[in-house]
């Protein structure tokens, strides 16, 4: 029997026990993981020396599968720690929040801005130029007649088409 096919027989008969060696150490929610883990170890190394000890190996190799697991997620949880550093704001209740727009939501709102954009150019001028002043610039609309010279009635009837021009071309 070649060396191979001798770890991977004293695998198949020591499992139970290897799932107990890690259950004990890593809780039994990672313990299936790390001995299918040591499975892939054993079944993809090829049999270069003469293992005198199959079972000793065996528990060495899961060992060095537990630190391994361990290093990833002391780095995993290192990079997560810079990124949550680098991105993340703690406001006054100490809750976490992401200053960066998902990416899918800054496109939607891209493309929905592009409507809104084209669909003013289609507006009248002194449509146009009251609904800028008004949601753009933030005046009131007496700020907005006294701007432009108009009746503040004429402001509200100017936003009013601007809106349902807005509405049926781009939606709410």
């Amino acid at each position: 029997m070649n060396e191979s096919n001798l770890l991977l027989s004293t695998f198949m008969q020591r499992r139970a026990s290897l799932l107990r060696y890690f259950a004990a150490r890593v809780g039994e929610a990672e313990a299936e993981d790390l001995v299918q883990e040591t499975w892939l170890r054993v079944a993809s190394q090829p049999a270069v020396d003469e293992v005198r000890n199959p079972a000793a190996y065996l528990y060495r190799l899961c060992g060095n599968v537990m630190l391994d697991r361990l290093r990833q997620e002391r780095s995993r949880a290192a990079r997560d720690a810079e990124w949550r550093r680098v991105n993340r704001t703690l406001v006054a209740n100490g809750e976490e929040v992401c200053e960066d727009v998902p990416a899918d939501n800054a496109l939607i709102a891209r493309d929905r801005l592009r409507r809104i954009r084209a669909a003013l150019d289609d507006l009248p001028a002194p449509v146009r130029q009251t609904f800028r002043l008004h949601k753009f610039e933030g005046l009131s609309h007496s700020e907005v007649a006294a701007e432009l010279g108009v009746s503040r009635s004429l402001v509200e009837k100017h936003m009013m088409r601007a809106l349902k021009h807005l509405i049926a071309r781009v939606g709410r």
